[in-house]
Formats: structure tokens, C-alpha cells, sequence
């Protein structure tokens, strides 16, 4: 919870790293931290942003080296004041592996029960009580960390997030509470049609992380409701358990194939499809690709996108695309919508089918495509599958861009291929 920040006397200095936090330029404190490498500066980076309560700077500073382990006391905040923030992504970056041992288990203790008021009695309705105001509450989506969403909710000239089910869910996991099916359950679906929201991922993270057999039939139970945010949320679990389950029984598959394949055939609501075809990419064999081919002209692109990516899976186990897979992927190379062009082109370059018409769409791709990320996907599956014309394509899109990861990443696989080239 804040009523403003002060950060006049944060850190010495005024480095460019420094001054970006202090803006809370998430972008740019990216693009220093892959360019400067000065240890002393992040964590002391890292100690501002988290008292400005910039949980998702913080979590990006540590994931670049900086060590919170090196700060002062007075540099950290108490677990308390994390929870009444809202943020999941500030109270976790708090208890980083580094920092963990720093919060007695009593504070610990203590941080999980503010968070269950917290859920329980609703961020507006606790910010009201303790403000006292009764004007209207404004309620924002903003981005709690790399990859989640919360909503800020304003009252009263306070300002909080209403992470706190994810808070709760992370200090249970923490304290080794196993909390119940359906009270988690409960949790994630507060948030139903915000399925980028922290509580509800944390929560399909931490059942799926279960992987025992009791937590896969409830969440099966939950395939058949008219709600379609239950079967959504069924379908999430289920298919992050095929991806968590590393183990050499490989206990889920069989059930799972049997079931995405037909649920695959009757799903009505866009969302549950695309998360239903998803889990199909996890499975290899015909009868997952067939499943998946149903809807590779579907007009919609998120299921295209989700047909093109699953291919990638379901002849994992094959060293060439089936002939009906192959005139799919083509065709989705060339979809009207750039990121399914993106993600069949990314299928195509992991492959391990290096039939010369893929070279040659991916090629044309690399001449043609007008989105950029398109056609340094192609240049990648061009390196990938060893072929020569990677190289102009390289040359023609130029460096990647400052600090983009994906682009060095693609543009990456050239210069490996160079180089191997050159050896020989």
C-alpha cells in the first residue's frame, strides 16, 4: 500500500541504471542490464526498487545478478508492508533465495494471515475500511511482472494491487501448507476472465507442480461444467501437469491423450479450445496431430497460432511431419496474422524435417514477410537447418534491435552457423 514515493535519498548517484528505476522504465532497465555488468550498481538497483515498491524491477534485477543478499537491513522492507502492496512480484523478489532466511518464520507467519484478510475481505473493500473514504474506487490493469497481470485499485489517495490470493498461495508453499483443491480453486476463479492474473497463475502453477494423481481427477472433474472458466482453468492445470511431469512412467499421458482428444472435438468457447490444443501439443503421436489439423484453417488466430506451436510437439517422436502436417505448416507460414506466420516458422526451424520446401518458404519468407520478427524467425530456420541462404537473410535484417532478447536470439543461430561454416 502507498500514498507516494519518496526516493530522494535511494542511492548515491545518478547512473543511467539508476535513473531508469527511478522512472520505473522497465524496457530500458532491460537493455542496461544486458549492456553493464557492474555488480555494486544492480544491487543497489535492486534495493531502490523494492522500496519504491517496484516488485517487477526488482524480480528483472535479480534474474540479472543483482544480490540481495548483500543489503543492509534497512534496505529491505518487512514482509507486512510487501503484502499490503499487493504486489506477488514484490513479495517474492523479498524472499529470494538470498534474503529468505532474513524473515523468521513468525513474520513469515504473520505475512500469510495479512494476505488471507487481505483476499478474503477484497482489496477495495479493506482499502475503504482503512481509508475511510467513500468516493469510487478506480481499478487499473497494470503488469506485476514479466509475464502477469493484477489490478491497481485507487481509493481515498491509496494506491494497492490486488495480488494478494497469489501472496497467500506463495506463503503457504513457502510455510509447506498443503492447501486444499477446491480452496485454491476458489482463489484462481475470483479472477475468471483474467487468466493473466498472478493468483490465477500462481495457483495452476502450484497444483500442476503436484503431479499426483488426486489433484488430476479434480481437475478433470472440472472438464465437463457449462462454466466456461472451470473448464479453462481444468484444461490449464492439466496440460502444465503433462509439462511438469518429467518422470519416466510418464503416469499422465495416456489418460490425457484420451481425453484432450475428445474434449478437443466438443469445446465451444474460443479460450478452453486454444488451452485444450495447447495440451494436444504436449503429446506426441497421429492421433494428437490429427486432433490439431482439425483446426488449422479455424478463423480464429488464436487457434491457429496454438495448431502451429502443437505441431512442433506432436511429431516430436518422428524424424518428418506427416504429409497432411506438412501442407499445414506451409499454409500457416503464410497465414494472414504475423504471429502465427512467427510460430509455424519456429515449428518448422526445431524440427527435425529438413524437407528443401521448408528452406525454400522459410526463404521467401525472409524477402517477402513485412513483419520483422517473421522473417528473422525464417533466417533462423534457414540457420537451423543448415542452410547457406541464412546468411544474406542476416545481412539483410541488420543487428537486433537494443536489447532485445528474441532478436538476438534468432540472429544468434547465424552466427553459430557461420562459424561452424568457417571452421570447416
Amino acid at each position: 500500500m502507498r500514498t507516494g514515493t519518496s526516493t530522494s535519498n535511494a542511492v548515491d548517484g545518478e547512473s543511467a541504471l539508476i535513473r531508469a528505476v527511478l522512472a520505473g522504465d522497465t524496457d530500458l532497465v532491460r537493455i542496461l542490464l544486458h549492456e553493464d555488468s557492474d555488480p555494486d550498481l544492480r544491487d543497489g538497483a535492486f534495493c531502490l526498487a523494492v522500496r519504491m515498491h517496484a516488485g517487477h524491477i526488482a524480480q528483472l534485477l535479480l534474474q540479472y545478478g543483482a544480490d540481495p543478499g548483500r543489503s543492509g537491513k534497512e534496505d529491505l522492507l518487512p514482509l507486512s508492508e510487501a503484502v499490503d502492496s499487493g504486489s506477488p512480484a514484490l513479495f517474492e523478489a523479498l524472499l529470494d533465495h538470498e534474503t529468505r532466511g532474513r524473515y523468521p518464520e513468525s513474520e513469515l507467519l504473520e505475512a500469510r494471515d495479512l494476505a488471507r484478510r487481505w483476499h478474503e475481505t477484497g482489496a477495495e473493500a479493506e482499502l475503504r475500511r482503512r481509508t475511510g473514504s467513500r468516493d469510487a474506487a478506480v481499478r487499473t490493469p497494470v503488469q506485476d511482472d514479466e509475464y502477469h497481470s493484477v489490478d491497481e485499485v485507487t481509493l481515498g489517495g491509496t494506491t494497492v494491487r490486488d495480488g494478494h490470493g497469489a501472496i497467500l498461495t506463495y506463503a503457504e508453499e513457502l510455510l509447506g501448507v498443503r492447501t486444499s483443491f477446491e480452496e485454491l480453486t476458489d482463489r484462481a476463479l475470483a479472477h475468471a476472465g483474467q487468466e493473466n492474473h498472478a493468483t490465477w497463475a500462481r495457483v495452476t502453477i502450484l497444483l500442476a507442480g503436484r503431479r499426483d494423481r488426486a489433484t488430476w481427477t479434480a481437475a478433470a472433474a472440472l472438464r465437463t461444467p457449462p462454466d466456461p472458466s472451470r473448464r479453462l482453468f481444468c484444461a490449464e492445470v492439466l496440460r502444465l501437469t503433462l509439462l511438469f511431469d518429467d518422470s519416466d512412467e510418464d503416469a499422465f499421458a495416456g489418460p490425457a491423450l484420451d481425453m484432450f482428444t475428445d474434449w478437443s472435438a466438443e469445446e465451444t468457447d474460443l479460450a478452453v479450445l486454444t488451452e485444450v490444443l495447447g495440451a494436444l501439443g504436449g503429446l506426441s503421436g497421429l492421433r494428437a496431430e490429427a486432433a490439431l489439423l482439425r483446426y488449422a484453417g479455424h478463423s480464429d488466430a488464436r487457434v491457429r497460432r496454438a495448431v502451429a506451436d502443437g505441431l512442433s510437439g506432436t511429431s516430436s517422436s518422428s524424424p518428418a511431419f506427416s504429409g497432411d502436417a506438412r501442407t499445414a505448416l506451409l499454409r500457416l507460414m503464410a497465414d494472414p496474422d504475423a504471429v502465427v506466420r512467427k510460430t509455424a516458422c519456429c515449428t518448422v526451424a526445431v524440427g527435425r524435417d529438413h524437407d528443401p520446401v521448408f528452406a525454400d518458404a522459410m526463404a521467401a519468407a525472409v524477402l517477402d514477410d513485412p513483419d520483422r520478427l517473421v522473417r528473422l524467425a525464417a533466417a533462423y530456420g534457414l540457420a537451423l537447418h543448415h542452410d547457406e541462404r541464412c546468411v544474406e537473410a542476416a545481412r539483410l535484417l541488420g543487428p537486433p534491435r537494443r536489447g532485445s532478447l528474441e532478436e538476438e536470439h534468432y540472429l544468434g543461430a547465424v552466427w553459430r552457423y557461420e562459424w561452424r561454416r568457417d571452421r570447416r
